[in-house]
């Protein structure tokens, strides 16, 4: 049993030009720069933004976590990350065949509080992406930005985006109008599923200045935010009315899934006159979670455990390269471990077939790298 190994969720590395050469003219004295901070190493600043990127951080693929926070140069990350003749080498190493690629710094750039200035960075990004997976199309699937800030401008960047020749959109968590859930964006899901574009919600480090506990304790807070959006469109009817949407939930794990179908089940039944006024759900919210959301997962060894309790068709394996959550090149030893248990279809299905439907991904152009035991 041989197929190609498929991430759904890995990363490029904003280049030190990204933002400088690509950004429109206005923008360009405030673009997001590297600067050298010194015992940091090298930091990426946004302008309007108190906090600053660690390059180390974001690129430690591959090193133990103590190494997570020594001084690191731009020039010494993995060049994968923003040189794609590069990173063909990085996904042999790890037994991948292509990857659904995200931003980094862009993710930070998404809880800017300028909307203006999240689309001119939004832009540029975009253009560079196109580029770098250009080089590569079958084996680097790049996810364009929005800023969302009306939904009609949403829709001229999906347009914008699929011209790119991307393959998907990352949305941001929190539009400049309203809320998913509003009718007012009935023309982006039906713009997307025209355009055949998946549209992603991938999690994004934000402090909630209410956190309790440790700074830690607000890592696991990045699951609840995905499961409020998810929750957000499906009690709100987005599915309903739009049958034929997909939408990803990207690297907030998948091995909680069941419990949330079955609580949003029990509270539907239990509490549904809570409902908006007009909003009429002709199936469970489960079957909706089950048919139009597709989760990404690393190293969830209870999503691989609880495939049969959920629609394994929708479970999506990621690497998250070069992230400090990634599995990079570890990939086949870790898998090798935890999807013992599986059926060969499940197994091909979370690694390799789920994502190639989803994406429209032409698996005859790639080359096997599967090496698990079936």
């Amino acid at each position: 049993m041989t197929f190609p190994i498929i991430s759904a969720d890995s990363h490029i590395t904003e280049a030190p030009n990204t933002y400088l050469d690509y950004i429109d003219a206005k923008w360009r004295d405030k673009a997001p720069h590297i600067v050298d901070a010194g015992e940091r190493g090298d930091v990426y600043v946004i302008d309007g933004m108190k906090s600053t990127i660690s390059m180390g951080l974001v690129a430690a693929a591959g090193k133990k976590p103590e190494e997570f926070a020594q001084r690191t140069k731009f020039d010494d990350l993995h060049r994968g990350g923003w040189d794609p003749e590069a990173r063909m080498a990085d996904q042999d190493t790890d037994g991948v065949s292509a990857e659904v690629v995200y931003p980094t710094v862009g993710m930070v750039v998404t809880n800017h509080p300028d909307f203006e200035y999240k689309k001119a960075c939004f832009d540029a990004y975009n253009r560079w992406l196109a580029e770098y997976c250009g080089a590569h199309p079958d084996r680097l699937l790049g996810c364009g930005q929005t800023a969302m800030r009306t939904p009609q401008e949403g829709v001229a960047d999906m347009h914008a985006i699929k011209a790119a020749g991307l393959r998907g959109v990352m949305m941001p968590n929190v539009p400049a109008l309203e809320d998913y859930d509003s009718e007012t964006y009935n023309p982006v899901w039906e713009a997307a599923i025209e355009l055949g574009l998946p549209l992603s919600f991938h999690i994004v480090p934000a402090r909630d200045p209410n956190q309790r506990g440790s700074r830690l304790n607000g890592f696991l807070g990045v699951i609840r935010f995905n499961q409020d959006i998810i929750g957000t469109m499906i009690f709100g009817g987005v599915f309903e009315r739009y049958p034929a949407l997909r939408v990803v939930c990207v690297e907030a794990d998948a091995g909680w899934v069941p419990h949330y179908m079955y609580r949003m089940d029990h509270g539907y039944e239990r509490h549904r006159n809570w409902m908006d006024p007009g909003v009429q759900l002709s199936k469970m919210p489960s079957e909706y979670f089950s048919e139009n959301i597709y989760t990404t997962f690393q190293d969830d060894h209870v999503a691989f455990r609880s495939a049969d309790q959920m629609n394994w068709r929708r479970l999506l394996w990621a690497s998250d390269f070069p992230h400090s959550d990634s599995t990079w090149p570890w990939s086949q030893d870790v898998l090798t471990e935890q999807t013992e248990g599986l059926s060969a279809e499940q197994l091909e299905g979370i690694l390799s077939g789920n994502v190639a439907e989803l994406y429209g991904i032409d698996r005859e152009t790639l080359v096997p790298t599967h090496r698990l035991a079936s």
